[in-house]
Parts: C-alpha cells; sequence; structure tokens
C-alpha cells in the first residue's frame, strides 16, 4: 500500500455521496428483511436491472414470514430472467431458516448473520451496517476497485488471500459514528465516479490524493486476474406436444438451473445433432418418434453463464399419442397446458424460446 489512510477520506466520500446519491427504496429504510432482499438481488446484477424485481419481491412478499411460506416455484418464477438461481433458491431457503430458527427476527450482529445460509462476508456487512449501524466495512467489487486505485493496492482482486489486506483497510477507514453512511457511500462513489472502463476522474475529490491518477494507473488497477475460458454446451430440446399440452421438466440439483422447468434435453459435444444417436437415446426411453417427425429448429439460441457457453436448438415434436405413465416418470416429464406453462419458472433461454414459438405452440 502506497498512500496512507486518513480521515479525509472518509469525509471526502461522505461528502460526496450527500450530493450524487441516487434515491433508492431500500437506502430509505432500516428494515433488515428489505435490506437483506435487495442485497441478494443486487449480487452480480445492475441497480437499473434489480430495481424493478426488487419492488416486485417487497410487494408480493412484504415480510421475511410471507417469503419464507411461498412456494418455491413461485418465488423462482418472480425471480425469472435475474439468472444465478441459486440466490432464489438460497434466500427462500435463508428467510425459512429465520422464521423457524429466529422467531422471524434476523440476528442483530454480523457474526450471527453470517451464519445464515447465502449470506457472505459482504451481505452480512452490508446489514449489519445500515439496519444495525454495526461499525463492519463492506467489500464488493466498487469498494475493490477505489481501495485499490486511490491506495495502490496491487493485490490481485480475484485472490482469496487479498481480501484480507482489503479488509483490514476498510476496517480503518470506516467511521465509528456513520458505518451505514460510509459503506453506501464508497459503494455508490465505485459505481457512479470511480468506474471501471471510464472513471471520472477530471471531477474526482479525491483526484490529488489517487496513487493510481497520480501515477498513470488508473486502468491497470485494481489487478484482477483473468476467469477460466468459458465451457461450451450444446443442447438439442424436444418440445413434445399433443393435443395442446407440451412435456416438460424439472431440473434436478447438480446441474445449472435446479428448479426451473425446460423440455426434454439431448446434449452433445457439438453444434450438429447427431440424429441416430438421439433416436436410439429416445428408443431406449421408449418414446416412439421418426426423424420425420422432428420439426426442424427455426432459430439458433445462445445464453452465457459466468463460466459456460450454451447453444440451443429446439425440435417440435407433434406426438401421435400421449407419453404413458411410466415413460413420463422415467424422463422426467410432465405434460402442461399453456396457461400452466405460463407460471412455470423457466430460464430465460426457455422464455426466449417460448416467446419466438407463441403462434406455432398456440401459447
Amino acid at each position: 500500500m502506497e498512500n496512507k489512510p486518513s480521515p479525509l477520506f472518509a469525509d471526502t466520500i461522505i461528502g460526496w455521496y450527500q450530493r450524487h446519491k441516487r434515491a433508492l427504496p431500500w437506502r430509505e429504510t432500516t428494515d433488515p428483511y428489505l435490506i437483506w432482499l435487495s442485497e441478494v438481488i443486487l449480487q452480480q446484477t445492475r441497480v437499473a436491472q434489480g430495481l424493478p424485481y426488487f419492488q416486485r419481491f417487497a410487494e408480493a412478499y412484504p415480510t421475511v414470514q410471507q417469503l419464507a411460506a411461498a412456494p418455491q416455484d413461485e418465488v423462482l418464477r418472480l425471480w425469472q430472467g435475474l439468472g444465478y438461481y441459486s440466490r432464489a433458491r438460497n434466500m427462500h431457503h435463508t428467510a425459512q431458516q429465520i422464521v423457524q430458527e429466529h422467531s422471524g427476527v434476523f440476528p442483530s450482529k454480523y457474526e450471527g448473520l453470517l451464519k445464515l445460509r447465502g449470506v457472505g462476508s459482504y451481505t452480512a456487512a452490508a446489514i449489519a451496517s445500515f439496519a444495525f449501524r454495526e461499525k463492519v466495512a463492506v467489500l464488493d467489487g466498487n469498494v475493490f476497485r477505489v481501495l485499490a486505485r486511490v491506495f495502490g493496492l496491487s493485490e490481485d482482486i480475484a485472490a482469496p488471500s487479498s481480501r484480507k489486506v482489503f479488509q483490514q483497510l476498510a476496517n480503518e477507514l470506516i467511521p465509528a459514528e456513520a458505518p451505514d453512511t460510509f459503506n453506501q457511500a464508497i459503494m455508490e462513489f465505485g459505481a457512479i465516479q470511480c468506474t471501471p472502463v471510464m472513471p471520472d476522474c477530471l471531477f474526482c475529490p479525491l483526484q490529488q490524493s489517487c496513487f493510481a491518477f497520480t501515477h498513470g494507473l488508473v486502468q491497470e488497477l485494481p489487478v484482477k486476474s483473468k476467469a477460466k475460458a468459458a465451457r461450451q454446451r450444446f443442447f438439442h430440446y424436444l418440445v413434445f406436444a399433443h393435443e395442446g399440452e407440451y412435456y416438460m421438466r424439472k431440473r434436478m440439483s447438480g446441474d445449472i438451473w435446479e428448479g426451473l422447468y425446460d423440455f426434454y434435453l439431448h446434449e452433445s459435444d457439438t453444434k450438429a445433432l447427431d440424429i441416430n444417436r438421439l433416436l436410439k437415446e429416445l428408443n431406449e426411453a421408449g418414446i416412439a418418434v421418426h426423424e420425420n417427425h422432428l420439426l426442424p429448429p427455426r432459430k439458433e439460441y445462445k445464453h452465457v453463464l459466468s463460466h459456460q457457453k450454451i447453444t440451443a436448438r429446439f425440435y417440435l415434436v407433434r406426438l401421435d399419442s400421449r407419453l404413458s405413465e411410466e415413460i413420463l416418470q422415467e424422463a422426467r416429464l410432465a405434460p402442461y397446458s399453456s396457461e400452466k406453462i405460463e407460471a412455470l419458472p423457466k430460464p430465460i433461454l426457455i422464455n426466449s424460446y417460448l416467446k419466438d414459438e407463441k403462434i406455432l405452440l398456440n401459447l
């Protein structure tokens, strides 16, 4: 660390915040439930995208007890489009944990909050400081960036070992009399002023004391090692249809989109469909399908996750008769009407296909 911590840093950041902060609903409350809800939604989500989701969840489930009592499918359906669905499942489980183990009352201390499922150090610090004004500093991507640039920290922020360095500095900087305001301020400063690609250095109140600015290292800091190359996956979906119903299945644990609904999936190593291999697979499952029954896909769908790139094609299959209960159980499929499909929680990729083929599928 090249620059030494100074009380002026907190004063400057808070002063900037009072002039530039955005009006956001979770900043107008000390309710730990609503603060927690906002933090879960905003993880890996931009504020503009997350705000309507926060408003919908707060309206649908005004209390943690109501969220805990909601069916998981309903929670996942409301979450649809945000991605990272494990956050929604953990959120639902945590709500139940708070109701069952804490009588519906959030722990008021950082250490107690850390014991909740899906609540890591950042979320625990946010709730503890915003709701209970505990002196504990938050560390998110914005805070890492501000601290690295202003104080000249060259530690790799992607390395777990670097967290101690940044946490120690943040804890030194946070004022005991205003931990909530300081945490909000430094995150907002990183989101609006000290942005990743084009920070507004010309009008920055920390310009003269910023190590990165004075040393020409704004684009070099923070240091972050590159993530591993994304895994390529090729999905071939069979949309089995019979008399206005479509066969879907609930995805199991152990892969992406747990708890969401999609169609019969044949995954391959290449974009091209090996029709013989597919027909053999279907025959073994007891599903009688001829190659001529497969309506060719009209377009290709791509979906990018944090570590995966998915290319999907959909083949509509009009069945002559209803699939037997034995086959449905073996393939984990069930028939759904268009109304029921609409209410199911689905990956955005599946939802995109359904919207495109609305007329074709009579949805």
